[in-house]
């Protein structure tokens, strides 16, 4: 069924609770294990029933924050969607505790059981009042965003608008339109502030309700981060200090010397060339039917996956006033659709959140089938590898985006995934920081930002702007606000993606194998496990980023960057 005829009916969350209630006493009491099992796929096709009224709401919301209908469905589904995990919270346990678990567990894999009796630290029904309230918060934040104005050159641009101004060949177009950007945080800082301010306290009382110290466990296990901890992103994060940090300096310096500057400022930071920016030539519809090639050439699989897109509407991708600003891949669980979201603004991004968000959603497309809910998606950081994985599986058709750019943009993009991964360290440090310390004021936060940018973003200076001198940087970062924690994901997945564009180098035929048999797995196991299964090598393992470091450096140092 197309995205368009798909019917929206809001759930009667009292119905729900009492038909998931019917079906999970049935599952406890079964006398045979076809019993339970029977019990077991209908508590899905309930699930999924329920799931897919909340990725449409969801999804239309964020299609226009001004829809005061979907801004009705989706402040519902912020009370309901808590009342949801205490029903499947209660699943979690029945199953840990049947019948037939061994059966069970034989049939549908261990990891779920696995998943169940970690994700059941983190939840009671004490703690949803306050899932609430976050929920509202964070919708709150996703609407001051999306219906930014932001007055430039005659124009009233949004958010994702003024991003083309940013990467402009005159220098003091970028600065104007940065000013303009962030003038537009700095009207709001004292809001920003203090959503985020009763967010953490939020987040705080949780976890001391659920007996944690901070909620830097809780968010963890919320995460469902099975198989390592905060000591191994710790030490993680102190590779790419000690090893990315130092290159990224050398990259800077050489930005420099290409562009001619004395001192790089925040507005000169995405802007690599004299010559200006790569930027994808046609319409987003043309690009779009550049994708469909693209996607037709890669394999038979990515033909058939892409075609579907297209053909059920399940891509968003033109930017307009209202819509929220992000890119994400959501499913819509009852027609086991993909759906991408993005906002094209005439930049190398759009190629950029093209390829990524189509890495997602071929996954899903891979693993949709699964009966599971928990095994069609993994937790983010592995989600994140087939994203940032499919951006360079998708090099050799990078010309027909840029055509003579095509190279400028090579170098851009791995030169930029680079400079990305102290920025990334730099939030998840920050956001421990913060719930380690949850009675910050508001300045003590923006200090300790300001701290980060010490330790990995010494290359971020600020030209006459109080906002962002003040240790307010962050404040852009939707992450930080909707989904605490994250966002370290983003840069373990980047680790691992090199080492599929390292495969893709040598040999084209394994990477994409092993490509799609890890997208294919889906959630079936944690993330350590499918990166030893994809072939990869543990990002926490000590040289790991040292090795990959030293790699693209040399792969870098032999392109000739002043000629672009």
């Amino acid at each position: 069924m197309k995205f368009s005829e798909i019917p929206y009916v809001r759930p009667s969350i009292s119905g729900y609770e009492a038909d998931f209630t019917s079906i999970l006493e049935k599952f406890e009491q079964a006398s045979s294990f076809d019993e339970q099992d029977h019990a077991f796929r209908q508590l899905y096709r309930l699930r999924d029933d329920f799931s897919t009224m909340t990725q449409l709401a969801e999804i239309k919301y964020t299609t226009d924050t001004s829809n005061a209908q979907y801004e009705k469905e989706v402040n519902f589904f912020g009370e309901a969607k808590p009342i949801n995990e205490k029903l499947v919270m209660r699943y979690y346990r029945a199953l840990s505790k049947a019948t037939y678990k061994d059966q069970l567990k034989h049939k549908w894999g261990k990891h779920l059981f696995d998943l169940a009796s970690f994700k059941t630290k983190g939840f009671d029904p004490a703690i949803i009042d306050s899932l609430q309230a976050q929920n509202k918060l964070a919708s709150e934040y996703v609407k001051l965003k999306g219906t930014a104005k932001i007055e430039f050159e005659g124009q009233t641009l949004n958010l994702a608008g003024i991003g083309k101004y940013l990467v402009d060949k005159d220098r003091h177009t970028r600065k104007k339109a940065a000013q303009a950007r962030w003038k537009f945080f700095a009207d709001h800082q004292e809001n920003i502030d203090d959503i985020y301010d009763r967010l953490v306290k939020l987040r705080h009382k949780m976890a001391v309700q659920l007996g944690y110290k901070d909620f830097t466990e809780l968010g963890y296990i919320r995460m469902s981060r099975i198989d390592y901890n905060k000591d191994m992103v710790k030490g993680f994060r102190q590779q790419i200090a000690d090893h990315i940090v130092p290159l990224t300096q050398r990259l800077r310096e050489r930005q420099k010397n290409r562009l001619g500057y004395q001192q790089l400022f925040d507005y000169d930071l995405g802007f690599d060339f004299k010559s200006g920016n790569p930027t994808p030539k046609g319409t987003p519809q043309q690009i779009l039917g550049k994708a469909q090639k693209m996607y037709a050439e890669l394999s038979d699989e990515t033909n058939t996956f892409f075609n579907y897109m297209l053909d059920n509407e399940l891509l968003d991708v033109i930017n307009r006033p209202g819509k929220a600003d992000a890119g994400y891949c959501e499913e819509i669980s009852n027609y086991k659709h993909p759906f991408i979201f993005a906002n094209f603004n005439g930049t190398s991004g759009d190629i950029d959140v093209l390829t990524h968000e189509a890495g997602h959603a071929f996954q899903y497309f891979c693993s949709r089938q699964n009966q599971v809910a928990e095994y069609r998606w993994p937790s983010y950081e592995a989600c994140e590898i087939h994203s940032m994985s499919m951006e360079f599986l998708t090099y050799p058709w990078m010309e027909s985006f840029f055509e003579e750019d095509a190279q400028k943009y090579f170098f851009s993009h791995l030169n930029g995934s680079l400079l990305f991964l102290p920025y990334g360290c730099a939030v998840d440090h920050f956001q421990h920081v913060v719930y380690e310390n949850p009675g910050f004021t508001p300045d003590e936060r923006a200090q300790a930002w300001k701290e980060m940018e010490a330790i990995y973003l010494p290359d971020y200076k600020y030209e006459n702007n109080p906002y962002l001198s003040s240790g307010r940087f962050w404040q852009r970062q939707g992450h930080i606000f909707e989904d605490p924690f994250y966002y370290i994901d983003y840069v373990l997945a980047q680790v691992c993606a090199y080492q599929f564009w390292q495969k893709g180098e040598q040999n084209r035929t394994k990477a994409w194998s092993d490509y799609v048999r890890l997208c294919k797995a889906g959630g079936t196991a944690p993330f350590l496990e499918l990166v030893k299964l994809a072939d990869l090598r543990s990002p926490f393992e000590k040289g790991c980023v040292q090795n990959l470091a030293g790699a693209i450096e040399q792969y870098l140092g032999k392109i000739d960057d002043s000629k672009f």
